[in-house]
């Protein structure tokens, strides 16, 4: 929907804020649905949360279809967050109870090509079914697939539930993670809005921090469990959740960006700027199992310091020609970075879960999850902020002006995150030697 944004806006009269909630709000709830995984995954057979998830999708890409105006658009897509919310987190459980933990680095990486080639083939899907019909046509294309899946996960989806036994659903602890999440990305709105020192968005954060510590506190003092977040009490658990964390951010908020910066820097059409980003999804999903296989092979060190490097490299690279930025200069440096992406994207995930054990996988899959969920919320969010806030302080009206210092500054947020993720890497790299030492 991201390279739509710019036809939204116009068709359904709202802003450029309001339309990217189209995405924020999508991953927002998929972010919610899926920290009650841990759980779900323990109480039903996989097959019936595949065949509820089903219907959500099916329905919910009905509704946006047929919607005749934004808020019934984003009910239809908050019913599509509701699937994935629950089979993303199914994939990978399915894959952490079934396959040797020998080919766990190559079967994430082959899962890691649906996590990371969707979202990037996206724009160039929307972008071109826009640019020939228009938007609704992106959701006919949709509901065959939907149906084609149905069948076949009807007939290859087996197992059942673990049970829950001596579990209490927390709902406590759901509501509390909804606000939480939901309080983050109303503040940075505040910022889009009124400004970065704005008093609005200054109460914000103090209100944000306050919701933070009190859910704190609450998960301290309830007997209930809804994720066990005693697993980040593992230094390299936490570091490689950043990890993860940090690369979907920088892969959901480049494909928000990019289609943006090029219809209004650039004046491609929208079958265009998806096309753009096409090479580099198309080379970054190849690189998915590559990166598996290596870390079966060698370990995690390799392939994460390869995508470190590579991440630091693109993201440095728009930042220094943000100014000068053509359609294939965009092309080859996404390249760089979908590629550095995918070398680390499931390693990341692989190399998370065999820090824990037993049950406490369940706990890892779902946090995981939701993290790199909540990470395409925030990078959508936050960049769309950025973009919003220079438009405001600016003093100018001149759009094209206002996009290219805002995609600016979102370059250089996205390369302090990738200097960060690589020097996480090195970190624990030195930290194994020391201990093997």
């Amino acid at each position: 929907m991201n390279v739509a944004f710019p036809t939204l806006v116009k068709q359904l009269n709202v802003s450029l804020g309001t339309i990217q909630w189209l995405t924020t709000g999508y991953l927002l709830l998929t972010t919610i649905v899926m920290s009650t995984t841990a759980y779900v995954l323990k109480k039903f057979d996989p097959l019936k949360i595949f065949i509820f998830a089903t219907f959500c999708c099916f329905i919910g890409s009905l509704i946006c279809l047929m919607a005749p105006n934004f808020s019934i658009l984003m009910g239809g897509r908050l019913l599509q967050a509701v699937s994935t919310g629950l089979s993303t987190p199914l994939m990978f459980s399915l894959i952490f109870d079934e396959v040797p933990t020998s080919k766990i680095g190559i079967y994430t990486g082959l899962a890691g090509i649906v996590i990371s080639l969707a979202p990037a083939l996206g724009p160039t899907y929307g972008g071109v079914i826009n640019g020939i019909w228009s938007w609704r046509e992106i959701f006919v294309g949709v509901l065959p697939l939907i149906v084609l899946l149905f069948i076949i996960g009807v007939f290859s989806i087996h197992g059942t539930a673990r049970g829950t036994k001596g579990i209490s659903f927390d709902y406590g602890s759901v509501i509390g993670l909804a606000i939480i999440f939901s309080i983050i990305l109303f503040t940075f709105d505040q910022a889009g809005k009124y400004g970065w020192m704005s008093k609005q968005f200054l109460l914000w954060i103090v209100a944000s921090l306050i919701t933070f510590l009190l859910f704190i506190w609450y998960n301290r003092k309830s007997d209930r469990q809804l994720i066990d977040f005693s697993i980040l009490k593992i230094p390299v658990l936490r570091l490689r959740l950043f990890g993860y964390f940090s690369l979907q951010f920088i892969n959901i908020g480049l494909s928000f960006v990019l289609p943006i910066f090029a219809q209004t820097v650039l004046k491609l059409d929208s079958a265009q700027a998806g096309l753009m980003l096409l090479p580099g999804s198309l080379l970054g999903a190849a690189v998915g199992p590559i990166a598996g296989y290596m870390y079966d092979k060698v370990g995690a060190t390799r392939p994460l310091f390869i995508s470190g490097i590579l991440l630091l490299c693109g993201s440095l690279l728009f930042w220094l020609f943000s100014e000068n930025l053509s359609f294939i200069g965009i092309i080859l440096i996404y390249i760089l970075v979908r590629i550095g992406f995918s070398m680390g994207f499931a390693v990341y995930l692989s190399d998370g879960s065999m820090q824990v054990k037993g049950s406490n996988k369940s706990d890892q899959n779902s946090l995981f999850s939701m993290m790199q969920q909540y990470a395409g919320s925030l990078g959508t969010n936050v960049l769309s902020v950025i973009i919003s806030a220079v438009a405001l302080t600016s003093g100018t009206k001149n759009g094209i002006l206002n996009t290219i210092t805002g995609t600016k500054i979102d370059f250089i947020v996205l390369t302090a995150l990738s200097l960060l993720v690589l020097i996480s890497v090195i970190y624990v790299a030195i930290r194994y030697e020391e201990r093997n030492n």
